[in-house]
């Protein structure tokens, strides 16, 4: 039954944000459709950070309502406007309204927003119903939490979603085009889109059925969490002895009422069992102090490294993967993408496996993230011509490097999820808020870089010519 739970509690983990990184992997078919054009991914930025509505609300009714909010009536909530939502965007997400005179995707843009809500909502509600369960569905629940973003993105690459190819053409005088044997003309290099293998409706059908999919995980998972404390029967418990109270009120029974009597027999087994209770319950709380031992500046501490991790993997740097790997070849850009999403889930096994709460090494580990985080940035910045953009060692730093900036910030991810889940209630609801903020701080700040400042520009590797 164990393993049974881990698969649930990875497929409840995997719909947490499937919708939107769904969305998100897509947008090269979706944005040759719809008339925002590419300025879509845009939009898409700016009404996901507005639905950490969401967040936000639930945070402060655990803060000034405690305990009014049952999460596991949240969370059907949640799922149902996510399934509704995504199955209504099969349907509706070519549909466009005329508003100040320009088409718009409303339709798209509204239910968009729907599947945000429920994505930014789950990380303070999925998190803490996963504190009804033991600590090993902790990881399993991150490595869904990773598949997120990895299977839809094999889906999209199986679908061929914004591959290219690079067509030889020539242009005569008159404007016309025609093959290279043609003539006299112009001849250049045109950036051609290939045919994907299935539609985009296909895909948002996909979407659907695995929102269908988490929701029966989550039904499943609720029958488990009814267990004393959410364990499945077969798992192995404490030892269980009398309580210390009972078997001191057994002894008195026993006890000589005046000098001269014989001592009861049994009085030396219970003294015996009063013993070990005693033993067993100052061995329990002193297990319970280990796993809370926190100091407050530690905690804080580790809020702080939530809250810049999610704002590096959630927000700066997703906004320019593009921008960082496209000018070494569109197989670098995809190469980077599949990859560095399988890093993620490949950090959740390793902290299933070597756990580690040291807080040393969980600063390490953020500082060297952020160093492979900075390289693509910089070479994003570099964009259209990055360094060794013509020779082969320049396509596999930057997919290495994005590779491990996403691996090692993951495995921060999950330490850190699963210290405040031993924590508290309140401290697992505290973390997923901080990871909100980060990704909100992240998104926001690149969002007038990007699209107002025009800091990063596009490299396409058919036609840019760089100097060697």
């Amino acid at each position: 039954m164990g393993l049974a739970v881990h698969l649930l509690a990875c497929i409840f983990g995997m719909g947490s944000w499937i919708a939107i990184n769904g969305l998100w992997v897509e947008l090269p078919l979706i944005v040759n459709v719809l008339p925002e054009g590419w300025d879509l991914p845009s939009y898409l930025t700016i009404i996901i950070q507005l639905a950490n509505v969401g967040p936000l609300s639930v945070t402060l009714i655990h803060t000034f309502a405690p305990g009014k909010l049952k999460e596991i009536v949240a969370i059907y909530v949640i799922l149902s406007i996510g399934l509704l939502a995504s199955l209504l965007l099969v349907f509706l997400w070519k549909e466009t309204t005329l508003l100040a005179g320009k088409l718009h995707s409303t339709a798209f843009l509204i239910l968009t927003f729907f599947l945000s809500l429920v994505d930014c909502t789950s990380s303070v509600t999925f998190l803490p119903f996963m504190m009804r369960l033991h600590t090993r569905y902790m990881t399993t629940y991150f490595i869904g939490e990773g598949l997120s973003g990895f299977v839809p993105g094999l889906v999209a690459i199986g679908q061929g979603a914004g591959m290219i190819k690079c067509v030889n053409i020539s242009k005569a005088d008159n404007g016309t085009t025609g093959n290279l044997t043609d003539g006299a003309g112009l001849h250049q290099v045109e950036t051609h889109y290939v045919p994907a293998n299935f539609t985009i409706e296909t895909f948002l059908v996909f979407l659907t059925v695995m929102m269908v999919v988490c929701l029966v995980a989550f039904v499943l998972l609720t029958r488990v969490a009814l267990l004393p404390r959410g364990r499945p029967s077969d798992e192995p418990t404490s030892t269980q002895v009398a309580p210390v109270s009972t078997v001191e009120r057994e002894m008195s029974k026993y006890i000589p009422k005046r000098p001269g009597d014989v001592q009861d027999p049994s009085l030396m087994n219970l003294q015996k069992q009063a013993a070990n209770s005693k033993l067993v319950v100052e061995t329990q709380s002193l297990t319970a102090t280990k796993l809370s031992g926190y100091s407050r500046r530690q905690l804080l501490f580790l809020y702080l490294l939530v809250l810049w991790v999610n704002s590096l993997t959630n927000g700066f740097l997703p906004s320019v993967q593009s921008y960082s790997c496209l000018p070494y070849g569109n197989t670098a850009y995809h190469l980077s993408a599949a990859l560095s999403s399988m890093a993620n889930p490949g950090a959740c096994v390793i902290a299933l496996i070597l756990p580690n709460r040291s807080l040393v090494l969980l600063a390490f580990l953020s500082v060297l993230g952020t160093m492979f985080g900075a390289y693509n940035m910089v070479m994003a910045a570099l964009s259209p011509c990055p360094l060794l953009q013509h020779s082969s060692a320049g396509s596999v730093l930057i997919v290495l490097s994005w590779i491990l900036f996403t691996g090692t910030l993951s495995y921060v991810k999950v330490m850190t999820g699963i210290i405040f889940r031993d924590e508290s209630y309140s401290a697992l609801v505290w973390c997923g808020a901080a990871v909100q903020l980060g990704s909100m701080i992240g998104a926001l700040t690149m969002f007038p870089l990007v699209n107002v400042y025009e800091i990063f520009q596009p490299g396409d590797s058919c036609t840019t010519n760089c100097p060697l």
